[in-house]
């Protein structure tokens, strides 16, 4: 095995090694999406639910409050009547009492409504930031993953490349082509031995013939200008 072989295998070997290794992290990162997508439904659920809770107290707090008003109101309409003489003075007086304390147990339950929708607001906008930091993971891990995915993809393609490279013989392709070019070298003086080689096939009887012929031409060439000559005079 010649150097380029052996590079080629070290650099085959490393490239199974970086996509082996990407293997895992592609596969625990998208198990921690799905985990955290499930976290965000089953937050974004409760969330929905708390913030049903804190409204209903919400509104509690404020029905108590509207209550304590109404019993001050008619605890004060009451003493009126007392002073214009339309209800006994003690009649009244038992009668404003009453609604006086009926207005401090709605006054008392309304704080109480006001503190536990206080905490339900507080609790859901702390729930909220969590809701929307989980999002922002779950968009930065998507991106990440997509990321990864693409170097496996390049990896991948390079280990297919370099996997065809380490099948090429590099040592017979350069002997095919070293004998490619002798026996082009070998028919190129092949041909010029032919072009110099005479006509095949002919006999001694056919070469004189041919010098006899070659005579005659050149003989009556002369005649000719023998006679053109003669006529110029």
């Amino acid at each position: 095995m010649n150097i380029f072989s052996r590079l080629l295998n070290i650099g085959k070997a490393e490239i199974h090694s970086v996509v082996d290794g990407f293997e895992d992290p592609i596969n625990l990162t998208e198990q921690e999406i799905r985990e955290m997508k499930e976290q965000l439904n089953n937050g974004t659920e409760a969330l929905a639910q708390l913030k049903a809770l804190s409204i209903r107290k919400k509104n509690e707090a404020e029905a108590e409050q509207q209550t304590a008003t109404d019993y001050y109101n008619k605890a004060y309409i009451i003493l009126q009547k007392s002073e214009l003489g339309e209800l006994e003075a003690a009649e009244a007086d038992r009668l404003a009492k009453e609604a006086l304390k009926r207005q401090g147990t709605a006054r008392k339950n309304a704080r109480q409504l006001e503190g536990e929708y206080t905490e339900l607001h507080s609790a859901c906008e702390k729930m909220q930031g969590s809701i929307n930091h989980l999002k922002s993971n779950i968009s930065k891990w998507e991106n990440e993953l997509k990321t990864l995915k693409a170097r496996v993809q390049v990896s991948e393609a390079t280990r297919d490349i370099n996997k065809k490279m380490t099948l090429m013989d590099t040592g017979s392709t350069v002997s095919m082509l070293e004998k490619l070019r002798e026996r082009a070298a070998q028919q190129e003086v092949l041909a010029e031995a032919y072009s110099n080689m005479p006509e095949a096939g002919r006999t001694i009887d056919d070469e004189i013939d041919a010098a006899v012929n070659r005579s005659d031409r050149q003989a009556e060439e002369a005649l000719q200008k023998i006679k053109e000559s003669l006529k110029k005079e």
